[in-house]
């Protein structure tokens, strides 16, 4: 998590951090107090593989949304997606499952994870993604997100969920 807060904090990040129960899927956060997320939109973060387990996605989406592979495979011409196993998603992100979120970008120094994020999410106020530890949450603007992941230097795309 330091690395990450240091990381926004040199890029010029305007964000804030908010520490919660840990939160390991979309329905956990049913039981925070939404109050200490200030409204924020809770991203899903999904790490995914194609068939051959040659290119690897992090989807970043909004949380009441659910993800359709084949719709997703299509628009970036891939084989069929599944879900990458723990292995992966260790060895590329460096994240348990759970912990998935694109500030795990900080750490795929081969820049080996392409991003896909939803249209959806463009120009939201205030998004709140895990800082690589699921006992917290970075509550960041949709501009500052991106900004984030532009400075990763990892391939994305818009995609529609």
């Amino acid at each position: 998590m330091e690395k990450v807060l240091n990381t926004l904090k040199k890029l010029g990040i305007h964000y804030e951090l908010v520490f919660h129960q840990p939160v390991y899927t979309v329905d956990d956060t049913d039981n925070l107090d939404m109050e200490i997320l200030k409204g924020a939109k809770i991203c899903k973060n999904l790490f995914l593989r194609d068939q051959k387990g040659k290119r690897h996605f992090l989807v970043i989406l909004c949380s009441e949304k659910k993800a359709d592979m084949a719709k997703i495979q299509e628009q970036v011409l891939s084989t069929r997606l599944s879900f990458a196993s723990s292995e992966r998603l260790m060895k590329y992100l460096k994240l348990e499952p759970g912990h998935v979120s694109p500030m795990g970008l900080i750490n795929d120094k081969e820049k080996e994870v392409e991003v896909l994020i939803d249209k959806d999410l463009k120009g939201k106020k205030l998004l709140a993604v895990h800082p690589n530890t699921n006992e917290a949450s970075v509550l960041i603007s949709f501009e500052d997100l991106m900004k984030f992941i532009k400075a990763m230097e990892n391939e994305y795309k818009f995609i529609t969920i």
